[in-house]
């Protein structure tokens, strides 16, 4: 499946190649600090389909893996692009969030379980808004 995404800023815009059964859910705490979220939901494409457009900065760490990883943003914006290898990658993981394509791809997998959020299997019973709305009472 060809995808196509963008920093929210536009200053950086990406195109790839990707197997939508490769999707992936994180729950990692590192995924979850670096998301500002409970989880992050990312997709492996192979270096030789992806196509990157702007120019980007990125931050290399160690992951909660193990695993060194370039952390790739927008250097305007702060928009999470995708993560790969620092040295010699061969593949790209792609942030789902700055996806066009994003509402049709659904996790094949959950990785780091054990750090995800105790309440997110009573999403459904949370009360919700389709828009920002008012929902919480003002104190």
């Amino acid at each position: 499946m060809q995808i196509n995404g963008a920093c929210h800023c536009g200053a950086v815009s990406f195109t790839a190649e990707i197997d939508p059964a490769r999707v992936v859910l994180c729950h990692c705490t590192d995924c979850q600090v670096m998301s500002g979220s409970a989880f992050r939901m990312v997709v492996l494409a192979p270096i030789e389909t992806f196509a990157v457009r702007g120019e980007t900065k990125r931050y290399v760490k160690v992951a909660q893996s193990g695993n060194r990883r370039a952390q790739v943003f927008c250097p305007e914006c702060g928009t999470p692009l995708y993560a790969t290898a620092p040295e010699n990658p061969t593949s790209v993981s792609i942030r789902l969030g700055c996806v066009d394509e994003r509402a049709q791809l659904r996790p094949a997998a959950q990785i780091w379980q054990r750090s995800a959020m105790p309440w997110l299997s009573e999403m459904q019973a949370i009360p919700g808004s389709p828009e920002q709305g008012a929902l919480l009472p003002v104190r």
